[in-house]
C-alpha cells in the first residue's frame, strides 16, 4: 500500500500553507520525505529549487521542522542545546538570534535550565526554537500545538505570523482546523495518500454546500437523527441548506421529546468543509 499516491502541489514562497487530513492520510510521510528521513520511490520534492535527494545539504539548510514528538537532549541547558543546533548548520556566534528566539517564545527565564527540567509546554517551545535557530526560509510545523495550553498557542502563532510577514514560507499540519482557517491562505487536504482538495481557504469556504444549524440538548438524539449530525458533548450541528431543512431538524428534535437550546444558524467553517470533503469518494483535486 502506498503512503502517498500521485501527490503534486507547490507551496509558494512566503505563503502560509495548510496540509490537512485525518490520521494516516500521509501528512507525516510527506514531511519525512521533505526532511530526508524517508525517500520517495518516485517523483521529486524540491525546496527553493533544491532537490531533497540530489542536493540534500542545501535543501535541509533552508528547512526548519517542528516535529510532533517531544525530542530533547537531557544533558544540556536550553541555551547550550540551541548553540549546538546552530553548530549543526555551521553557524557560530548566534547568541543574538538565540536571545530573540528565547524572548519571543517565552523561554528567556529558562535559558540556563536543563532540558529535563522543562514542562511539556516548554519542551514544545524549545522544539520551535531549535527548528528556527538557523533562520530557515521554509518552516514546517507538524501538529505544533497538539496538547498545549492557550498561552503557548497565542505566543507561537504571533511569532510564526511575524516570521511569515518577514518572508518565511510556512507549511502547517494541524487537527485544530480553526487554526488553519485563521492562518493559512491556501490548504491541501489529503485522504488515503491523495490530494482531494487544493484551493484558497476563502474559496473552500465560499464553495461550502450549506449553512449549519447549531444548538444544545441535554439528552441523546435518536440514532437515525444522530447519524446526520456532528455532535460534541451537548452541542449538535446539522448541515442546513434552507429554512425548510432547519425546521425539519428542529421538528424532529421536538418529536423526540428533546428541547433545543441556544439555537443559531452560522456559516460553514473549515471543519465543516473538511468533513464534507472527507465524506466524498477519493479523487484527485483539479
Amino acid at each position: 500500500m502506498r503512503a502517498l499516491d500521485t501527490v503534486s502541489f507547490d507551496v509558494r514562497q512566503g505563503e502560509f500553507f495548510g496540509l490537512l487530513g485525518p490520521n494516516g492520510a500521509g501528512k507525516t510521510s510527506l514531511i519525512s520525505i521533505l526532511a530526508g528521513l524517508s525517500r520517495a520511490t518516485e517523483g521529486t520534492v524540491k525546496i527553493h529549487g533544491c532537490d531533497v535527494v540530489a542536493d540534500y545539504k542545501q535543501a535541509r539548510r533552508m528547512l526548519g521542522i517542528v516535529p510532533q514528538e517531544l525530542v530533547f537532549d537531557p544533558f544540556f541547558s536550553v541555551r547550550e542545546a540551541l548553540r549546538i543546533q546552530s553548530g549543526y548548520f555551521g553557524i557560530k556566534k548566534n547568541d543574538e538570534w538565540i536571545d530573540e528566539l528565547l524572548s519571543s517564545l517565552g523561554l528567556a527565564d529558562k535559558a540556563s535550565a536543563n532540558m529535563r527540567q522543562l514542562s511539556g509546554g516548554m519542551k514544545r517551545r524549545m522544539l520551535v526554537a531549535q527548528a528556527l535557530v538557523h533562520k530557515p526560509q521554509v518552516i514546517v510545523l507538524d501538529e505544533p500545538t497538539a496538547g498545549v495550553d492557550v498561552e503557548l498557542r497565542q505566543t507561537l502563532w504571533q511569532f510564526i505570523a511575524r516570521l511569515n510577514k518577514q518572508g518565511s514560507t510556512v507549511l502547517l499540519t494541524t487537527h485544530y482546523l480553526e487554526e488553519a482557517e485563521a492562518l493559512c491562505s491556501r490548504v491541501a487536504m489529503l485522504k488515503q495518500g491523495r490530494v482531494v482538495a487544493l484551493a484558497l481557504t476563502s474559496e473552500l469556504l465560499r464553495a461550502a454546500s450549506s449553512n449549519v444549524l447549531r444548538f444544545k440538548i441535554d439528552s441523546e438524539l435518536p440514532a437515525a437523527l444522530a447519524a446526520k449530525a456532528r455532535i460534541t458533548g451537548r452541542i449538535v450541528q446539522f448541515p442546513a441548506n434552507n429554512a425548510t431543512e432547519i425546521e425539519r431538524y428542529l421538528a424532529a428534535v421536538r418529536e423526540a421529546g428533546l428541547v433545543a437550546e441556544d439555537v443559531e444558524i452560522r456559516k460553514a467553517d473549515l471543519e465543516d468543509v473538511f468533513l464534507e470533503v472527507m465524506a466524498e469518494k477519493v479523487g484527485v483535486a483539479a
